[in-house]
């Protein structure tokens, strides 16, 4: 055994096991050690180190070399998550991470094609692009959680930035008519999650977003002044809004707990949900949707932009503009209103 700037060559010795194990020692520096099953790979692999090591570029994966993915994720779930705001729904997120074969990898085998498997797995279970994305990038997050947060080596290449995250396309002009409106009710109103038909309603007729009503407190509704606070919205501010006759009755109708409703979580509502549009006939068209129908009415109805927006919580039109399904025909009435208007002058005059 030859010393070679601090570094003593590679001991490789034979294991009672029949393995092979390689040992490294260097001055200053904790000894490096690796089990092989065959000789020649062990061989190998400690010239690889030594020549590291000389160079100075030698980074010791000690820590991270029995760690897979399945152990990142619930370390992020139990100590990152509590933390955020939408900690219900990202806990769900990774729990559903723990069943795919991607959780099972060790992290320092982790390479981009086991992240497009993923994908593609999420793809044939049906998940559109933009959820196929943002378990990807939840990934991505605990990846760079576990080399800045917890200090575990990693190579220096994430494999994800060698994956192209799926083409989402913003751009929706779903709208119910009321026609299909009414179909949806009469649907829910059949379905096994009981507040379905009133939860709907309230979407419906205040534009509010699915998180915002379920976690709306008893104690910030006022049934005189027909108002309610939505706490600590999207964009981090409360949010006073007008409540509509028919909303302050549904409400009405669940008079006990600290909250309105209880939903196991937003997937189970949003099964539910596609069980009744689908009953409905109704194709193409999310529960998110709902706030787009009630941002499209309101303007439909004469209501101002800047009206429409302090209700549903935009801070400007143009942010609210993709939420603003107006099309051709809404407006035919109006038109003709125009023209009718021009000839009353024209009599008149």
């Amino acid at each position: 055994m030859r010393k070679q700037k601090g570094v003593k060559m590679a001991v490789i010795r034979k294991l009672k096991s029949g393995k092979w194990q390689v040992i490294i020692r260097k001055s200053n520096h904790k000894s490096i050690y690796k089990t092989f099953i065959e000789k020649a790979v062990a061989r190998k692999w400690s010239r690889t180190v030594e020549t590291q090591i000389e160079k100075d570029v030698y980074t010791d994966y000690g820590n991270a070399e029995t760690i897979t993915i399945k152990d990142l994720i619930i370390k992020y779930r139990d100590e990152i998550v509590p933390e955020h705001k939408a900690k219900k729904s990202t806990t769900h997120k990774l729990n559903k991470l723990l069943r795919y074969d991607v959780a099972n990898q060790f992290v320092l085998r982790l390479r981009s094609s086991h992240v497009y498997n993923f994908q593609k797995k999420l793809e044939s279970e049906g998940s559109a692009p933009k959820t196929i994305n943002i378990y990807v990038q939840l990934l991505h997050q605990i990846w760079n959680t576990t080399k800045k947060k917890w200090s575990i080596n990693l190579p220096a290449q994430s494999p994800f930035e060698l994956v192209t995250l799926d083409k989402v396309d913003n751009e929706r002009d779903r709208v119910l008519t009321y026609k299909e409106y009414d179909a949806l009710i009469a649907s829910a109103a059949e379905s096994k999650l009981l507040l379905l038909r009133d939860f709907i309603e309230i979407l419906y007729s205040t534009g509010a977003r699915y998180s915002e009503v379920m976690n709306l407190l008893r104690d910030d509704v006022d049934f005189e002044k027909k108002v309610g606070t939505f706490r600590d919205t999207k964009n981090g501010d409360d949010r006073t809004i007008p409540l509509a006759d028919n909303v302050l009755e549904i409400l009405k109708r669940y008079p006990f707990g600290k909250t309105f409703f209880r939903v196991t979580s937003y997937d189970s509502y949003n099964w539910f949900f596609n069980q009744a549009c689908k009953r409905a006939g109704i194709e193409n068209f999310r529960s998110h949707d709902l706030r787009a129908c009630f941002i499209t009415n309101a303007l439909l109805s004469g209501m101002s932009e800047a009206s429409v927006a302090a209700i549903s919580g935009h801070k400007d039109y143009r942010s609210m503009k993709r939420y603003t399904r107006i099309k051709a025909q809404d407006l035919i009435d109006d038109v003709n209103r125009i023209s009718t208007i021009r000839e009353l002058k024209k009599i008149n005059s």
